[in-house]
């Protein structure tokens, strides 16, 4: 039946779909928000960033128990690890955080519509709900897809979610892998290659460019290799993987070059598949109401986050830029911001990414290589974490911090962080790109002693003034 009206309907109630839902609730307007999971908070919270991130520090305190007391002292006998308890951990985080998004909406006077969505017109939602609850129309003056990604497959390899198996899959293995091989060397890969790592497994990377993190600022990205081989990590880079046999006992997978050349076969007990991932538009109706795709199959929009179909609307992994939760959060305000008539906006330029190993890696702006192809002269500030006291008194001093500015204007255009808590280094050099500082802005910016955050301020001393104190 038909219901009344809302001004906005949301399909998809992860990270951008409930932001959008609620910022658009509290700025008067009448909205729900449809979710077929049963489980508010997407991909990120319910099978990506925070289960991941339960495991990955869980999974840092046990390691450090085993390996990394003893040189403060303490000493540990028989540690012992409860796999089913770390799980069991995971799994009550991502409970709670979930139940408190379904509080939030009641807070702010969100309906919240369990089922799966699709666009019957540009005015109509029509949502399948689970079970025998039938099919409801809800009728609105605006509709805004925020429908996420899935898992990108790899031609000729299932997954089964048991051996062979996604970053879904590699949340919840039953025991700790002899040997994991990890195909893909991005963000995902490495984080989840790191916590079965730490728990035991022999971990194989095996990645089909010459270099891992693809994107990532080329010297940091070199460094962070470095690390994580000393870690006990191994990669095989420029590697294609062709096939997976799961016939056997052990899983046996094929590899060759990417540029061409012989087989050879890598026996392993569980194959993750990170190789990334791809906008999620299956049954939305977008063919029906003709919503246009670009050649990503990714919805295309206006700087207004508009379809070309007037009050049809998009936002996150479903359109173009990084496939990142607080991008599509940011996209979801502006978005439910612009609806009620407000003129915000987002600068793409300054919207960090975190990869959250041990240690860290983060950054913001244009790397060396985009300013190098842009032709824009610019200047480096770098500032190694063994120079840093903190660093050096709690025993984290791998990594550095590499600031990057404009070479006439000292205008900050870039950061790249490897080293402790580099996910929160990098909101200091974020908030100065978004005022436009320059890196003698932050360089004359009193920071506590002993901190972290100054090795951001003797980077940006070494990129305005040719040098930092401390080195």
């Amino acid at each position: 039946m038909s219901e009344a009206a809302y001004d906005l309907v949301v399909v998809g109630g992860g990270p951008g779909g409930y932001v959008a839902a609620i910022k658009a609730a509290q700025l008067g307007m009448k909205v729900a928000c449809v979710e077929k999971r049963g489980s508010l908070g997407g991909t990120c919270l319910n099978v990506g960033c925070i289960p991941s991130k339960a495991l990955l520090h869980s999974s840092h305190l046990y390691e450090e128990a085993v390996h990394g007391m003893g040189r403060h002292g303490i000493k540990i006998k028989d540690v012992e690890l409860d796999l089913g308890a770390m799980l069991d951990n995971k799994d009550k985080v991502v409970k709670g955080l979930t139940q408190g998004i379904e509080f939030l909406f009641k807070k702010n006077k969100v309906d919240y519509v369990v089922g799966t969505g699709r666009i019957e017109s540009p005015g109509k939602v029509v949502v399948q709900q689970s079970g025998d609850g039938g099919a409801r129309e809800l009728a609105t003056r605006n509709i805004l897809i925020a429908t996420g990604s899935d898992v990108m497959p790899l031609p000729g390899v299932t997954i089964d979610e048991e051996r062979i198996v996604s970053s879904t899959g590699a949340l919840d293995l039953e025991r700790v892998p002899e040997h994991l091989l990890v195909v893909g060397a991005g963000y995902i890969g490495l984080e989840m290659g790191t916590v079965w790592r730490r728990l035991g497994a022999k971990v194989t990377v095996v990645e089909f460019l010459d270099r891992i993190t693809p994107g990532m600022d080329g010297e940091v990205a070199k460094e962070f290799q470095k690390i994580l081989t000393k870690q006990g990590m191994s990669f095989r880079l420029g590697t294609k993987v062709t096939g997976v046999d799961g016939s056997g006992d052990r899983l046996q997978v094929t590899v060759e070059p990417a540029a061409g050349g012989a087989p050879e076969t890598i026996a392993c007990d569980t194959v993750l598949v990170a190789i990334g991932r791809r906008p999620y538009t299956e049954g939305l109706g977008l063919e029906k109401v003709g919503v246009r795709l670009d050649n990503r199959g990714r919805i295309e929009v206006d700087d207004h986050f508009a379809t070309n179909v007037p009050g049809i609307y998009a936002i996150g992994d479903v359109i173009k830029g990084p496939m990142l939760a607080h991008k599509a959060e940011e996209e979801g305000s502006v978005c439910a911001e612009r609806l009620a008539g407000q003129k915000p906006h987002i600068d793409y330029d300054i919207i960090p990414g975190v990869v959250y190993t041990a240690p860290e890696v983060a950054s913001i702006g244009k790397t060396e290589e985009q300013l190098k192809e842009a032709g824009i002269a610019y200047k480096v500030g770098k500032f190694p974490f063994m120079a840093n006291s903190r660093a050096r008194s709690v025993g984290t001093t791998d990594g550095f911090v590499k600031i990057l500015a404009e070479e006439k204007t000292d205008r900050v255009l870039g950061a790249h962080i490897i080293g402790p808590e580099a996910g929160v280094l990098i909101a200091e050099i974020g908030i100065a790109m978004e005022f436009g500082a320059s890196s003698e802005d932050i360089a004359r910016t009193c920071h506590a002693h002993p901190t972290l955050e100054e090795a951001v301020k003797e980077a940006a001393m070494a990129a305005a003034f040719g040098k930092p104190i401390h080195l």
